[in-house]
């Protein structure tokens, strides 16, 4: 997908901003706003449903596009080690690919290997997995949400 020009009136940096790609006056680009994010993934696994990365984008008020994404998926990874740090169960594999269901790649390089998972990135034993811990996850912010 071809990248947006700022539009008519639109300086550089206000396009920026509005994209999410450089922080806006609170100091913080949607992006890479871990609270935020993780307040939304904590509301999606207590609604024990996952998200794709346009709906979590889109959750941002940003449109998908693979910079994004991959900025994104830098935040998904920092809030997955500071949930582990404090014992929760990671929260990037709610967000999946819409055409399969499945994780991107840079999940499967790294969160996976992590559970001993060497298979492939797709077909059943991939499906299997991310069912697993999709439900360990949901049951987890279940027993959380009960107990809060």
């Amino acid at each position: 997908m071809p990248r947006k020009s700022p539009g008519f009136g639109e300086t550089l940096d206000q396009w920026l901003v509005a994209e999410g790609l450089v922080p806006d006056d609170s100091g913080v680009s949607a992006i890479a706003d871990v609270p935020r994010v993780r307040a939304m993934l904590v509301a999606a696994a207590r609604d024990r449903r996952a998200l794709s990365y346009s709906e979590a984008l889109g959750g941002l008020g940003l449109r998908f596009s693979r910079p994004k994404m991959r900025a994104f998926c830098r935040t998904l990874d920092r809030i997955d080690e500071d949930g582990g740090a404090a014992g929760e169960p990671g929260l990037a594999v709610l967000v999946v690919r819409e055409s399969d269901g499945l994780p991107g790649q840079g999940w499967w390089n790294g969160v996976a290997e992590a559970y001993g998972y060497k298979g492939e990135w797709t077909g059943p034993e991939a499906v299997a997995l991310v069912k697993r811990l999709q439900g360990e996850l949901f049951d987890y912010w279940a027993i959380k949400a009960g107990g809060a």
